[in-house]
């Protein structure tokens, strides 16, 4: 030992914050999905029976159903299985790459791993019956919307609070591209879409009381004195 400190090799190469030929096609692989989605939802949906908030909240449904259980369900199967740092799969690509932003996911942590072992099915398959309910306009959408949008809120706080409270150790801040982007970007919508939902299905169920002739604060006071 020289009593010097060894250099991590994956921060030294992410505070260099140079978008690489790696970023592009990751970031060009998520824009093909987002492509897909939305042809699917050109396919699947019919103007007559929702407006356009109903469109694009199915289009956010398809890509949050595809994250989870394609691109998470990836990482799941690697982690599960070996490293994302030590993996020569093609699908491990995209980890390695967010890997630079967050080491956590790069080496299987157990916090993370028990997190995407939730997310991946539970998530995953409520966005794709939260899908579902929207097209065939089924009466449980919105039960089915909000308890979506908990576990997505969960979930993201889960996976930074405990990062946050040790002096986030993991996270390279130091790039503005994997802070801003991989971090607060991509982590940040699935903070402030969840909200808007839950927003939006506190809404729905205030007009169906309101069709009763009953307001929905009413109906809570009246439970708690019951």
């Amino acid at each position: 030992m020289d009593g010097k400190a060894t250099e991590n090799p994956v921060v030294t190469t992410a505070a260099a914050g140079a978008l690489s030929l790696t970023s592009v096609v990751c970031l060009a692989v998520v824009s093909v999905v987002l492509g897909l989605c939305y042809l699917l939802v050109r396919w699947q949906w019919n103007e007559r029976k929702g407006g356009k908030l109903e469109k694009w909240i199915l289009f956010w449904c398809y890509y949050d159903a595809f994250t989870h259980l394609c691109m998470e369900g990836a990482f799941l199967w690697i982690s599960l299985t070996g490293t994302v740092a030590t993996s020569t799969s093609p699908l491990a690509v995209v980890w390695q790459e967010y890997g630079l932003a967050d080491t956590r996911w790069l080496h299987s942590d157990p916090n993370v791993v028990s997190l995407e072992m939730l997310t991946v099915v539970v998530d995953g398959l409520l966005a794709l019956v939260l899908a579902y309910a929207i097209v065939k306009r089924k009466s449980y959408r919105h039960f089915v919307q909000i308890v979506l949008c908990v576990c997505e809120l969960y979930g993201g706080w889960m996976t930074f609070a405990p990062e946050w409270l040790t002096g986030s150790p993991s996270l390279n801040t130091a790039s503005p591209l994997h802070l801003w982007l991989y971090l607060v970007f991509f982590n940040g919508v699935w903070v402030v879409i969840p909200l808007a939902l839950l927003v939006q299905s506190w809404s729905a169920m205030q007009t169906a009381f309101g069709r009763r002739g009953v307001s929905f604060s009413e109906t809570t006071k009246h439970s708690k004195k019951a």
